[in-house]
């Protein structure tokens, strides 16, 4: 992954990410260009035929190769008269750049007579703005209503017929709303809200992991029903923000434009149409959210005790509540190269000109006459290897992920075997003891077996996205040939590898317990843990499924209140104008849930690998000794032995 990552950081630009480039190939407020662009952020198209034409079907003008340069607004038509765009001011046109940009772009009263004739031919140095535009996306949007007074003049002057058509508008809006493009706005938002990610996916949900751990160990009999009272309530918060920047209720909606706007002009874009999904798929989530938690009432009484028993060894072996700060901050470190990694990838193409056959001329100011050889504009180019870098980068990541989580279930698990094992005689001279040895024996013998368990599941999760993938691009390709048996073949591939999926990190955790128990190899692990647990199935019963379900509705509350928290901080000014402005709230939002979810998982498997490594703890004791368990707690047998009672209770007749 070093090596994969210094590729991106040596060709990537992040900028390349959010601005556009000019027909000379410079990025957009770059202060590398050819001139410094800096504060030159928007992309604006000089010459509205170009563009008209690019959208002409068979043509063979590209709006990639129409002439664009940088500036600071989008410039509007005058109300009395006819103002004029002029290029770079190079050659015989003796101004500076700063002068260039105070005079709004304006040098045609310097032309010569050449220069003018040029112009009036729409070749340039000076381009008439007949137009008025709006910077969406840091690309100037036309809007094809021409002014009638700009036009009059225009046309007074000499000048050529300029074609009015929507495809001005329609060209533009289908370049700045490709896919591609989208994705890099989507990748540069997460740049941008760094602040937010640090906060509201690093710090804020291990303060509330903590928070709940201590809860637990204190209050452990109210929890159950405080963890799903506040799940809903933050289900329903959460959609309502999304019900809010989607514009289906209050008056905030998410806005494609950048600064000012004529609020009688309405331009949608691809973020919004996703934000609008995102908002009904919160909707059916908050639905299925609050019939799960009417059908759970009755069995919530069956955590209880399964949660005391994990609070009874929290309170036995108290370092459990720190150790998950070691391997968050080894992923916080992670993380920040990372998503530093992700920004200089996803931006690593090559700038490149285009390989066009149009027929175009244009003043050169350096030549001093009209060009016709210089009409391909320039592009980003992208090689396969990158999009394979891409994959591999967030393979690793997923893969890194997974490994950190799974050393640390490992220590867990040691520690609290050793403490069923030793009858609970635990020193409490030194608190740190148990958690010491248990990571020591995990760095000496069994790190290998966690990285293959790891990877195990990396792979067939990324086999799925794969297999996902290919069955969405069959779909578009051949939708309308799709036969009944394609698709319960692909229904019925999905189902399996999810199957497979679930069964798999199932099996891998209860793997890194025998691990820490046993000091066994990953797969001998993997038989044994299963072979326990299915001699055992009818004593365990359902002793630990309704304390998992708890324990994961409650990642969920730490990680829907960071997204929560998320949505209120990129509500702010800072992140609605200018150069901090986000395309959408959506992936800042999903990136913090997810890091909350991923904090919230490190410390609830203290109290998740507690309940598992004694019930296989006490299965372990149980099979060694003809049945009868000799180690295993007061507590944990008195939970066993009213296990049933409560079940028989809490279904009811």
């Amino acid at each position: 992954m070093i090596v994969n990552s210094s590729f991106g950081f040596n060709q990537g630009n992040p900028l390349r990410l959010t601005y556009e480039l000019d027909y000379k190939g410079n990025i957009c407020g770059s202060r590398h260009g050819d001139p410094d662009l800096h504060e030159l952020d928007v992309r604006y198209w000089m010459n509205p035929n170009q563009v008209y034409q690019s959208g002409v079907k068979d043509n063979k003008i590209n709006l990639a190769d129409a002439k664009a340069i940088c500036l600071m607004e989008c410039p509007i038509p005058a109300a009395d008269g006819l103002n004029f765009v002029c290029d770079y001011p190079e050659g015989d046109i003796r101004l500076s750049v700063d002068d260039w940009i105070n005079r709004d772009y304006d040098y045609f009263e310097f032309l010569t007579p050449d220069m003018r004739n040029s112009s009036l031919q729409l070749q340039g140095p000076c381009y008439p703005v007949i137009f008025p535009s709006v910077n969406v996306y840091w690309s100037c949007q036309f809007i094809a209503r021409a002014s009638n007074v700009s036009l009059k003049h225009w046309q007074q002057m000499g000048g050529i017929n300029i074609d009015e058509n929507i495809l001005i508008d329609k060209t533009i809006h289908k370049a700045i709303n490709s896919k591609s493009s989208v994705l890099k706005r989507y990748v540069a938002d997460i740049g941008k809200s760094w602040p937010v990610l640090i906060v509201c996916g690093g710090l804020l949900p291990l303060f509330l992991s903590v928070i709940w751990l201590l809860l637990i160990r204190y209050f452990v009999a109210a929890m159950p029903w405080i963890t799903v009272v506040l799940f809903n309530a933050l289900v329903i918060s959460v959609t309502m923000f999304c019900y809010i920047k989607a514009g289906w209720l209050g008056n905030d909606p998410l806005t494609v434009v950048i600064g000012e706007s004529d609020p009688y002009v309405h331009i949608t874009g691809r973020e919004i149409s996703h934000l609008h999904a995102a908002t009904v798929v919160m909707t059916v989530v908050m639905i299925i959210a609050f019939l799960s938690s009417i059908a759970i009432i009755r069995r919530i009484l069956i955590a209880t005790p399964v949660l005391k028993v994990a609070a009874k060894v929290i309170g036995e072996v108290q370092a459990l509540i720190i150790f998950p700060v070691v391997p968050y901050f080894i992923l916080a470190i992670f993380y920040m190269f990372w998503f530093s990694a992700t920004l200089h990838l996803f931006s690593s193409g090559q700038v490149l000109r285009n390989d066009c056959n149009t027929d175009c001329c244009s003043y050169d100011l350096k030549l001093g006459k009209v060009n016709c050889d210089n009409c391909c504009g320039y592009s980003m180019h992208y090689t396969p290897h990158i999009g394979i870098a891409i994959l591999f980068h967030l393979f690793g990541c997923y893969w890194a992920t997974q490994f950190f989580i799974a050393c640390s279930s490992t220590v867990i698990a040691g520690s609290v075997a050793s403490y069923y094992w030793a009858r609970g005689e635990i020193s409490h001279d030194i608190p740190f003891v148990t958690v010491v040895s248990s990571l020591k024996r995990l760095l000496r013998y069994s790190l290998g077996s966690v990285a293959i368990g790891s990877l195990v599941v990396s792979a067939v999760e990324w086999v799925r996205f794969i297999l996902e993938c290919l069955r969405r691009k069959l779909k578009l390709v051949d939708s309308a040939r799709e036969s009944c048996f394609g698709k319960m073949t692909s229904s019925s591939s999905q189902c399996c590898l999810g199957c497979i999926d679930w069964t798999l990190k199932s099996v891998n955790r209860n793997a890194y317990i025998m691990i820490a128990i046993t000091g066994k190899g990953f797969f001998k692990a993997s038989v044994l843990a299963t072979g326990l647990i299915m001699n055992n199935i009818l004593r365990i019963g359902k002793v630990n499924v309704i304390g998992d379900v708890i324990l994961f509705l409650g990642k969920l509350c730490v990680s829907l209140f960071c997204a929560l928290f998320a949505f209120l901080m990129l509500d702010t000014h800072k992140y609605k104008s200018a150069h901090n402005k986000i395309s959408s709230p959506l992936v800042p939002v999903v990136v913090s849930w997810a890091l909350g979810f991923i904090v919230a998982k490190l410390f609830f498997q203290v109290v998740e690998m507690s309940i598992d490594t004694i019930i296989l703890s006490f299965c372990q004791d149980a099979e060694e000794h003809q049945g009868n368990a000799q180690y295993a707690p007061p507590l944990l047998m008195e939970t066993l032995d009213e296990q049933s009672e409560l079940q028989r209770l809490t279904q009811g007749p």
